[in-house]
């Protein structure tokens, strides 16, 4: 089978199989984007590591699956995509039980690397799997398949990591990948075909340096700035400008060589062009919101981890059911209204968010989670979907990488930015409310502050500005939950730009 053709359906026997095989690996690398987070304080504790040296244990990983990502799709086709994915596979089983085994933290941020080099390939490659197994009259069916393991993922992340902490060990967190790898290892053996390999393909060594150093340093960047308070720290300013630096010798690279890393042939897709920016505005308010409502729940509500796991599992059930329903809506329903519709879900849901108060019941909570939850399947899936339903065959594995990578440099961002709005939104609020607290206020004067906030003895100061800080904090969350809404909001546009594809005869 040539490059350019078609790849053929397989049998529903060996479909399925193959099917749960790169799901595995799918959950794996998902899984492991968010689980060592929880683990870090006790990680700090048993390296003997300080809390900025041992956050190098998450930039590690990040960095380096940012730089891997953009060259699967040559990989594939120039060593074989049944090769890559089980060297892939294995070499994340390994990596990951010798960040188990780390005794130092120059061990663990070194295994770190390589998990996150051989973790970065999973993704776009189990998503090429499924869109050249499957036909693509039920590539709605497969991308929700996909899309569940890579969305649910992020969001059991902590939840599984904590569990594991607190019942076991640290170390377990990445143990657990080992009989998870070994499975799919075996299963990728046996199961998965051997598609034709272009040995004549050449590697664009400078627009691979370029592109890499460019993400790598960007990622970097984005994961320093907020301990580092962003441009007022030389590091970050000079790694602004190596980033910049390397992206527009890349872009002047890739419109001007004969036969660049990137193929500019690919964005002539319509379709593929709009999934692009419509998957990083989801990850941007998928990984945002994440990223805020995990502190908001323990720091603010005071809810334990576990409860803060269990009230985030409504909005995993949430992506699930709708990643379901569209998997056999799709095919039927134009995916642009699909799309619309989750968007304006998320829209709405975190705008509820973002008028939530510090008594906020238990049960908005789970029902704003479930719906939200929704929402993120009925984008994900469509956007998925339409990214690949017009894009030929050929361009598939470079496609997957491309949208494997919009979407963690969308989540990167989302990431940073709210907490970096975050930040700086608590600082402001609460200058505002302590010139408002003074002997001379009016409400001080006339005593309406209760007796453990007097401002006259020291215990009744600290618990006082314990309660302005905590009041600023709610501030400056509902604030970036509502920059969340209008975030969503700005993917509505883009589905206009969609075009629906041609309606395909349903076969087995």
């Amino acid at each position: 089978m040539s490059l350019a053709e078609t790849p053929r359906a397989a049998p529903a026997a060996s479909r399925a199989l193959v099917t749960g095989c790169v799901m595995l690996a799918t959950i794996m690398q998902a899984l492991d984007t968010t689980i060592a987070n929880v683990a870090v304080p006790y990680m700090q504790a048993s390296l003997n590591a300080s809390l900025d040296q041992v956050n190098w244990v998450l930039t590690s990983y990040i960095v380096a699956a940012a730089i891997m990502t953009p060259p699967t799709g040559w990989l594939a086709r120039r060593f074989g995509r049944k090769e890559l994915f089980i060297v892939a596979v294995a070499g994340f089983t390994v990596a990951s039980i010798l960040c188990g085994a780390a005794q130092s933290l120059e061990q663990m941020v070194a295994f770190r690397l390589l998990q996150g080099m051989f973790g970065a390939p999973l993704v776009p490659l189990a998503q090429q799997v499924l869109l050249d197994i499957y036909p693509r009259e039920r590539h709605g069916e497969a991308m929700a398949i996909w899309g569940i393991g890579v969305m649910v993922g992020p969001i059991l992340g902590p939840t599984l990591g904590g569990w594991l902490t607190e019942n076991y060990h640290w170390r377990w967190v990445f143990y657990i990948n080992l009989p998870i790898g070994i499975v799919t290892l075996a299963g990728l053996v046996a199961f998965l075909d051997r598609p034709a390999r272009d040995f004549r393909l050449r590697m664009d060594w400078f627009g691979f340096a370029m592109l890499s150093l460019g993400i790598g340093v960007f990622q970097l960047m984005l994961d320093r700035g907020e301990h580092l308070d962003w441009f007022a720290s030389t590091e970050i300013v000079v790694e602004a400008i190596v980033a910049g630096l390397a992206f527009y010798l890349f872009l002047a690279h890739v419109a001007t060589a004969e036969r660049p890393f990137i193929d500019l042939q690919i964005f002539r897709d319509r379709n593929f062009a709009a999934g692009l920016m419509l998957i990083c505005i989801t990850a941007f308010t998928l990984f945002g919101s994440l990223a805020l409502l995990t502190p908001f729940m323990q720091q603010l509500l005071g809810y334990p981890v576990l409860t803060a796991g269990f009230i985030l599992g409504p909005r995993g059930a949430g992506t699930m059911l709708a990643m379901f329903l569209v998997g056999r809506l799709i095919g039927r329903v134009d995916v642009r209204f699909l799309i619309a519709l989750g968007f304006t879900l998320l829209a709405l849901t975190l705008n509820d968010m973002a008028h939530f108060t510090l008594d906020v019941s238990f049960d908005r909570f789970l029902l704003s989670g479930f719906i939200q939850g929704m929402g993120f399947g009925f984008c994900f899936v469509p956007i998925s979907t339409i990214s690949f339903s017009t894009l030929a065959p050929e361009h598939r594995p470079q496609g997957t990488s491309l949208f494997s990578l919009m979407r963690n440099v969308g989540g990167s961002v989302g990431i940073s930015i709210t907490i970096f709005l975050l930040t700086r939104g608590t600082q402001s609020v609460r200058s505002e409310l302590v010139q408002h607290i003074t002997p001379f206020a009016p409400g001080v004067q006339a005593r309406t502050l209760p007796e453990a906030w007097s401002i006259e003895t020291m215990r009744g100061l600290a618990s006082l500005q314990a309660e302005v800080v905590r009041q600023a904090s709610a501030v400056a969350y509902f604030a970036d939950f509502q920059l969340l809404a209008f975030w969503a909001l700005l993917g509505i546009p883009i589905v206009v730009c969609v075009v629906r594809p041609p309606r395909h005869s349903r076969r087995a």
